[in-house]
Parts: C-alpha cells; sequence; structure tokens
C-alpha cells in the first residue's frame, strides 16, 4: 500500500468506553467541567478570556487559603508546574534540601539536579513521613535555599504533616515548596498558616477536570528570590517573570494558552468553591474512612499507618500470591473500573486507589469493593 493510499484510510469516530477512574489519576470529571470544555473558544487575549483567568486566581486562592498575588494555571500537566517551582527559583549551586518518601520526591531531585541545584536528600521509608524533628536536623545540618516536601506522596498514600515546617524554614531563611497534586482540594492546606512559599498541584486529580492546567503558586518571599536572580529562569515556556506580564495587568502575549482548559478549570474550581472546601475535606475524609473499612473487611491490609493515610489516595497491600497487575487489568476490563498499580519500591506490592474530586462518593466505593470481591474470589 502507497503513503498516498494509506493517508486516504478512513477512521470511525472516537469511540472510548466508559470508565470509572479509581486509580491515582486522572479521576472523572464532572459532567458540568465537561460541557465548560466543549464551549467554544475566544482569543486567549480577549478581555472575556481575562475575566476567566482572574477567577481561576481568585478561586485557586480560596482553594489553597492563601492571599498570594500571583497564583495562576501553567499552560501544561502537574509536571510542568512541578517543574516551574524549581525552574524558577532554583539558580545554579542553590542548596536544595528534598525530603524523599516516594516516587515524587526522587522527581523533584531530578528536576532540581537539572537545574544545577546542589541537591541534599532525606529519605523515609516508603509510606512513612518526617517528624518535625528529623526536618529540624535537616535544615540545620544542611542550611539549604529551598525545603522540597511532598505533601501528598501519590506513590505511597501517605500525607506529610505540614504544621510548623514552614516557621522552621523562616528560621533557617529558606522557602518552603510543596508539592499538592493529589491534596488539593481533597486534603485540608492551609498555606499561608503554614508559611509555604511555593505549591504546584494539578487539575485532574481533587479538581475532577482533565489534565492541562495545573495550579502553581508563589509567595512573596519567593517571589523576591525570583526577582533577584543573577541569570535568566532557564526555561522560557515557565519563566514566571514573563508570564506574570500575561496573569496580571499587563496581559502581555506569552504563549496561547489552552482556552478550553482554563475554561473547564474555572467551572471545577467553581464547583469546588460552590461546596466549600472544609465541605469538600469532610467529604473525602468521610468517603475514604468507609473505604478503609471496606477494605479491611474483605481481609486486605492497608499500608500506611491510620495517622498518615492520605484520603486521596490509599495504598492497599497485594495478597501473598495474588497478581496484582492481573486483578487490575480484570477490573477494568471485566467491570470498566480502573485501580492503580505500585511504583517504585511498591511496585507489584500494593495497589493503589483513589477517591477524587466528583469521584469521592460512597456509591463509587461499593461498586469497587463489590467487584474486587468477585475479581479475587476466582483468584484464590
Amino acid at each position: 500500500m502507497s503513503v498516498r493510499e494509506n493517508q486516504r484510510l478512513q477512521l470511525q469516530p472516537l469511540s472510548i468506553p466508559s470508565r470509572l477512574l479509581l486509580g491515582p489519576g486522572p479521576s472523572n470529571a464532572h459532567p458540568a467541567v465537561l460541557q465548560a470544555m466543549n464551549t467554544p473558544p475566544v482569543g486567549h487575549l480577549d478581555p472575556t478570556f481575562f475575566t476567566v483567568m482572574d477567577e481561576i486566581q481568585s478561586l485557586l486562592r480560596y482553594a489553597w487559603q492563601t492571599e498570594n498575588p500571583f497564583t495562576i494555571a501553567v499552560s501544561g500537566t502537574g509536571t510542568s508546574a512541578m517543574e516551574a517551582t524549581i525552574a524558577n527559583v532554583t539558580e545554579p549551586g542553590d542548596v536544595v534540601l528534598v525530603g524523599v518518601i516516594g516516587y515524587f520526591g526522587n522527581r523533584l531531585v531530578d528536576m532540581a539536579e537539572r537545574y544545577g541545584a546542589d541537591v541534599r536528600i532525606i529519605t523515609k521509608p516508603w509510606g512513612q513521613v518526617f517528624s518535625l524533628e528529623e526536618l529540624q536536623t535537616a535544615l540545620k545540618t544542611h542550611r539549604p535555599a529551598i525545603l522540597a516536601l511532598v505533601h501528598a506522596e501519590t506513590s505511597s498514600g501517605a500525607c506529610q504533616p505540614l504544621e510548623g515546617v514552614g516557621q522552621l524554614c523562616r528560621e533557617f531563611d529558606c522557602l518552603l515548596l510543596i508539592d499538592t497534586v493529589t491534596s488539593l482540594g481533597g486534603v485540608p492546606i492551609f498555606l499561608d498558616e503554614w508559611d509555604v512559599d511555593l505549591a504546584y498541584s494539578c487539575s485532574q486529580k481533587g479538581l475532577s477536570c482533565p489534565p492541562g492546567a495545573s495550579p502553581l503558586t508563589i509567595s512573596p518571599r519567593a517571589w523576591k528570590k525570583l526577582q533577584q536572580r543573577q541569570t535568566k529562569v532557564t526555561n522560557f515556556y515557565l519563566d514566571m517573570t514573563l508570564l506574570s506580564k500575561y496573569w496580571g495587568s499587563d496581559r502581555v502575549y506569552h504563549h496561547t494558552a489552552p482556552i478550553n482548559m482554563y475554561y473547564a478549570l474555572r467551572e471545577a474550581l467553581r464547583l469546588l468553591s460552590q461546596e466549600g472546601i472544609e465541605n469538600s475535606w469532610q467529604r473525602h475524609r468521610q468517603n475514604a474512612e468507609y473505604l478503609w473499612q471496606q477494605l479491611q473487611d474483605l481481609g486486605l491490609t492497608l499500608h500506611v499507618e491510620r495517622e498518615y493515610r492520605l484520603p486521596t489516595l490509599t495504598t492497599v497491600r497485594i495478597p501473598e500470591g495474588i497478581d496484582g497487575k492481573a486483578i487490575a487489568r480484570q477490573l477494568l476490563l471485566e467491570h470498566g473500573i480502573e485501580i492503580g498499580s505500585g511504583l517504585g519500591e511498591l511496585a507489584g506490592k500494593v495497589w493503589r486507589i483513589g477517591l477524587m474530586g466528583f469521584n469521592s462518593r460512597k456509591e463509587n466505593v461499593d461498586k469497587l469493593v463489590t467487584a474486587l470481591k468477585q475479581v479475587l474470589s476466582k483468584s484464590i
């Protein structure tokens, strides 16, 4: 068959099976978010679109409980917002201390090294968290410019406590950077109260929006470090000194924003605000506790101690003699339910079950547990 003939092949219209997404992300988008996403786009320099951008900024400040003036959505997935935080406040030679409690702590290490940082690492077994005393000792030892922690470690299901950490960072004159990819919208976050300087997230988990527009916020303290750089930000696309002129009053073109993704994110944040952030936190917690009890009633063991478990992401130990990937595949193909497998040190050892945003509902727990019980009974 010639190239010309191949180019004329006719495909059928796109058809994707319906899935209940109970893995580590994405979660199912709320119908109102999908409807907003289908709104005809205007131009990225249209005054109407600027209003949408302003609303996104205000709603993100509410979700994060911050008054940071510079709070935006990065055009890209959560990894782009992750890299933006590192790229903007890290200069060659800066000591960056990363607390690694899972896969995404290691990703922060990799990114910081790529931007020339002098990276120092402290670690805990996957599923555990750092105590305030351990962090204090590390700050005293390494004297970093930046301390980077993952608030919600998606690979292990552990939630790193942050109370008091920001105050320690101020005592040691360093910035506090946190990953809230799997916590924003579903886990209590108080950026200003905790003295957090930089935070990033994504759209497709607790906000129940498709991936592609990722929250980022920079405190005035961190912005000052950015303004005092001796070198240009080495990533043009993620340079916040340039993007601030687009998101701020100047409205200077930088790149073509993903307009419909911003429509979707704005609607997702509006729904969160309508529910009330405290109500959303409570809903996630109640449904997670219901899930934990149902899983334990099946005889399954949860990986993280109750005190540090994420209400958005639960890691479940795979029983001896069970092929975890085969079970996950059966759930997907026979029941239309997605759950995640383990990453890194937990590969082959756990399943990862997400109850995030729109998906955090009791009926979804019941669907999963019923299906899991059927699939496991065939494997024993």
